[in-house]
């Protein structure tokens, strides 16, 4: 990458000024399980050491300093007592590292420092006010706070994304039409939750652009203050004293370095003997590798030659040893004792040698079960699919093939990238311990691994569909279609394309003159759903646009593609997606048959379509409110556990609590608010949407939602266990484990911590939620009982599984599957299943 001097056209050596405590926190959450082989933490250790050795070959730095914020506490907690009160202390294992990355920064020669009671982000401000005039100045680091240091000769310069992000004052001030100097009084307006500023009330990033444009600076926009609207007044007007002092907070000092000389910035030479022992000693073999690369390069040729010498192999060298396997067009390669060998083993033979290794590293078990059913004779226990450990250690990505998956450990390997095999047994190797660090192993081997030749098996078999009830189903709904373009035409007086939005727009609210609401991103006026919804009594063009839309996505995602997607035997096949969602959840594709109408005016009419063949029954059974029973178990709470152990109606029951309402005097409105509350919470749903799913103002919504948490208090405490836990560990666990992430829990971007929080207890619940029902699928591909009735899994759909059965054994079957889905957590509500038998999924479900 060119360096920043040159992008910015230099002609003077900069001086580097890093926000060390900035990276090290988000290194810190990013990765939090990497550790040495004898456990010690290096996460943020390794993601630094990366970064400054980057930095430092490629931009060469003649003048550079690290900082880290001091500790004890700063001058903003003596203007704000709560100033960061909401933050936990530093983690255990991220103090561990101070240390070790001292080290590191001595070794490489650069200048640190941790000045005391002060925050980097002042010394950083500080130097960079006293040093601009003399040369440029290359601030590294991704605080917002750092925009207010932004000057002619001065630029925020952000590397370690995914895309850098490089900084300068106009184009800062293009992005917010105010300078730089005025972003403490930007951010003293909108606040700060990830420093506990809590800024005014009701003003947003927009409306804040908006003031401080007109009006540059707290002072001015005090002093014109009248000559903002009203309700603008009403907002500011109380706060005005406030936002002074918050100014102070986020405006960082530049009257704490008057002494410090350039010289003492100056980057020394590296210690080659004292990188290279640290880099040995925190086990970063791919570091030192690319850092001395005459070594690595020697090691990287012999292992070329390696891969080309070997072809033969006594197989019962395999006994008792762990092995790569590579899927390599239509043969394998093995990698054993640093070498790798090709050997002409039909299938049945491989399965036969590889079953007596100790352990098989392997890109994805599925694809091998899914090319040849042979492989499923090779024992799971003895395999590692490398796939389903880089998703279990982060489930976000979005591939998780072979060749992604070495790209992201690439660094880690001393391998030549042409020994795949050799590749693959030592990415395992790492994955492997990762997961054991993380906890992760059981999770892997008890649920994850099993489930593959669950899916694949299901996937073959397939669900049977009624070609001709499609056909009928799909001929009454293009009649209706073709009648309801006529009758749109006609109130809209002209023709036009109903499926182009832009056509749409210009029918509505240009030639029709109808009310607009939203505007896309591209500035046309929106015809979402949501907003035609808002029109409904406007015009009665409006109701016949959302039929038509209902009819048509009917037609296109349902009764046209189906039909012609089925096998010889008109048997659909979906592929199951084992590896997509970050809660553990199951979806499936090609085509997706989890997203089939379930109720409403079309769910019973499409779920006839999927039938039993001749001589078979279908099998539905779902879990009966499985999420909500989760958060009884997980929450204790006295009122949900009480509930569902006595078999009432947890809607019912709901209402009553937080309506104060008898039991006896619950109706179904009182019930159907409730239901929105219990599943809406879970969620994350607010009080704006929950005003517009119940239809009732805001304030009402706001009261509900109070009245709910201080009701059931066991949930309103476990919510806040888990935020807690959250903010501590970077990641949350499910019932089995599995965990998901949460980088973003402690940003001071307000809008993506609140995300990570209600991806918190989303993912708790609904991913406890997979884990069961995953359980339950294994459990039931393997009972006896049903083996011996016939009973095959066909379709998971979310909390429902599907069986095809011989006619004479559904009932038992129907009664068995229940049993095991009933039985499979140990849970301290019952876990309830509904179950039904049909010629067709309507009639089972």
């Amino acid at each position: 990458m060119t360096p920043v001097k040159s992008r910015m056209g230099w002609d003077t050596e900069p001086l580097y000024l890093i926000d060390g405590s900035a990276y090290l926190y988000k290194a810190f959450y990013a990765y939090p399980d990497l550790q040495r082989s004898d456990g010690f933490p290096t996460n943020a250790l390794y993601i630094l050491t990366r970064l400054l050795l980057k930095l430092l070959q490629e931009e060469q730095p003649v003048y550079a300093a690290f900082f880290l914020d001091g500790k004890g506490p700063t001058f903003r907690h003596e203007l704000l007592p709560s100033y960061k009160g909401h933050r936990p202390r530093m983690p255990e294992d991220l103090a561990a590292q101070i240390g070790p990355l001292k080290t590191l920064l001595d070794a490489l020669g650069l200048p640190n420092e941790v000045p005391e009671g002060l925050e980097a982000d002042d010394m950083i401000a500080c130097l960079s006010r006293r040093f601009r005039d003399q040369r440029p100045i290359v601030i590294i680091g991704g605080d917002k706070d750092l925009n207010q240091c932004l000057a002619p000769q001065v630029c925020v310069w952000d590397p370690s994304g995914k895309q850098e992000k490089l900084v300068t004052a106009d184009s800062f001030a293009k992005q917010f039409g105010f300078a730089p100097t005025i972003w403490p009084d930007y951010q003293a307006l909108v606040g700060d939750s990830s420093d506990n500023i809590p800024g005014v009330p009701g003003v947003g990033p927009k409306t804040a652009e908006k003031w401080l444009k007109r009006f540059p600076g707290l002072e001015t926009l005090r002093d014109n203050r009248e000559r903002l609207s009203v309700k603008e007044q009403e907002k500011l007007v109380p706060h005005l004293d406030d936002i002074f002092t918050y100014r102070q907070l986020t405006r960082l000092r530049t009257d704490c370095c008057a002494e410090r000389d350039l010289d003492g910035f100056a980057v020394q030479g590296q210690d080659t003997g004292a990188l290279r022992s640290f880099l040995q000693e925190y086990e970063f073999r791919s570091l030192l590798r690319d850092h001395f690369r005459e070594e690595g390069a020697a090691k990287q040729e012999t292992n070329a030659r390696i891969a080309a010498s070997t072809t033969e192999i006594d197989p019962d060298s395999l006994a008792a040893c762990e092995v790569g396997l590579y899927p390599d067009g239509e043969s394998f390669v093995l990698a054993l004792a640093g070498k790798e060998y090709r050997p002409d083993w039909d299938i049945e033979h491989w399965v036969d040698h590889l079953s007596r290794a100790e352990r098989v590293y392997l890109p994805s078990l599925k694809d091998l079960l899914v090319a040849d059913s042979a492989w499923e004779g090779l024992p799971y226990a003895r395999c590692f699919d490398l796939s389903l450990g880089a998703y279990l250690l982060d489930p976000e990505q979005r591939s998780y093939s072979w060749d992604k998956i070495r790209q992201r450990h690439q660094n880690q390997l001393e391998t030549h990238p042409d020994n795949n095999a050799l590749s693959i047994m030592e990415t395992g190797r790492i994955l492997r311990r990762e997961l054991a660090n993380s906890e992760l192993l059981s999770l892997m081997q008890d649920i994850e691994l099993p489930l593959v030749g669950v899916l694949v098996r299901m996937e073959k078999r397939g669900l049977a569909i009624d070609l001709e009830a499609f056909r009928r189903f799909l001929d009454e709904v293009q009649e209706e279609l073709d009648g309801l373009t006529h009758e749109i035409y006609d109130l809209a007086g002209q023709e036009f394309n109903l499926r182009s939005s832009q056509q749409m727009a210009q029918v509505l609210f240009g030639d029709l003159e109808l009310p607009t609401g939203r505007k896309t991103p591209g500035g046309v006026p929106s015809t979402s759903s949501q907003v035609l919804e808002g029109l409904r009594n406007v015009h009665p063009i409006i109701p016949k646009i959302l039929r038509f839309r209902t009819l048509e996505k009917l037609r296109s995602t349902y009764l046209e593609p189906l039909p012609q997607k089925v096998d010889d035997t008109s048997r659909l096949h979906t592929h199951f997606n084992q590896l997509a969602t970050a809660t553990g959840r199951l979806s499936s594709s090609g085509p997706n048959l989890q997203n089939i109408p379930i109720r409403g005016e079309f769910g019973p009419r499409m779920r006839q379509c999927f039938v039993a063949p001749e001589g078979s029954r279908l099998v539905a059974a779902d879990y009966s409110q499985i999420e909500l029973r989760v958060l009884a178990h997980l929450s204790q709470d006295p009122t949900l556990l009480e509930a569902f152990t006595q078999g009432e109606d947890i809607h019912s029951r709901t209402a009553a609590v937080i309506m104060d309402i008898a039991d006896e005097h619950v109706d179904s409105e009182a019930r159907r608010q409730a239901k929105t509350i219990n599943f809406g919470l879970l969620y994350g749903m607010g009080p704006q949407k929950l005003s517009r799913e119940l239809g009732i103002s805001l304030n009402e919504a706001k009261t509900f939602i109070q009245r709910y948490f201080d009701r059931l208090q066991g949930v309103s405490a476990f919510y806040e266990r888990i935020e807690d836990a959250a903010k501590q560990h970077g990641y949350v666990t499910t019932w089995a484990g599995r965990r998901r992430l949460l980088p973003d829990i402690n940003s001071r971007n307000a809008n993506l911590a609140q995300q990570a929080r209600r991806m918190a207890v989303n993912t708790v619940v609904q991913g406890s939620a997979a884990d069961i029902i995953k359980m339950a699928m294994i459990e039931a591909d393997g009972d006896t009982e049903l083996a011996d009735a016939g009973a095959r899994l066909t379709l998971q759909v979310h909390d429902e599984l599907l069986l095809e059965v011989p006619r004479e054994a559904a009932e038992t079957a129907g009664k068995r599957l229940a049993a095991i889905m009933a039985s499979v957590a140990d849970m301290d509500v019952p876990l309830a299943v509904d179950w039904g038998v049909g010629t067709n999924w309507a009639e089972a479900h």
